[in-house]
């Protein structure tokens, strides 16, 4: 099982990023997948998180209408595209699965419970 992160950068506030996650020995739709971030000194986040036997998605508060998690299960990749990109948002991000295909919003507000996590991929917004 491997998960395989791309799309971080530099970028500066206002700008946009999209990440992907794409995974090797299991298929993500039957599972709950999240975005986590971790800045520095802080814990790792919850950003967005799916489920699709739940048919729903979550975001925190503070990128509703701005980010967006997708999925081609063709290519057994998610996607965050992350839009207004502000320098709070720095962060170090994770692609994680869960096998245990919690409710988007429960899979989004812990780290425990993680199978599976990328390597992580940097963001950095600039001011």
């Amino acid at each position: 099982v491997q998960l395989v992160e791309s799309g971080g950068g530099l970028v500066q506030a206002g700008g946009s990023l999209r990440l992907s996650c794409t995974a090797s020995g299991f298929t993500f739709e039957d599972y709950s997948i999240g975005w986590f971030r971790q800045a520095p000194g802080k814990e790792r986040e919850g950003v967005s998180c799916v489920t699709s036997s739940f048919g729903s998605t979550y975001y925190i508060d503070s990128v509703k209408g701005r980010f967006t998690i997708s999925s081609d299960n063709a290519k057994n990749t998610v996607y965050l595209q992350m839009n207004n990109l502000k320098p709070d948002d720095t962060a170090v991000y994770y692609c994680a699965v869960d096998l245990a295909r919690l409710h988007p919003r429960l899979r989004c507000a812990s780290t425990r419970g993680i199978n599976y996590w990328g390597q992580g991929t940097q963001v950095t917004v600039s001011s």
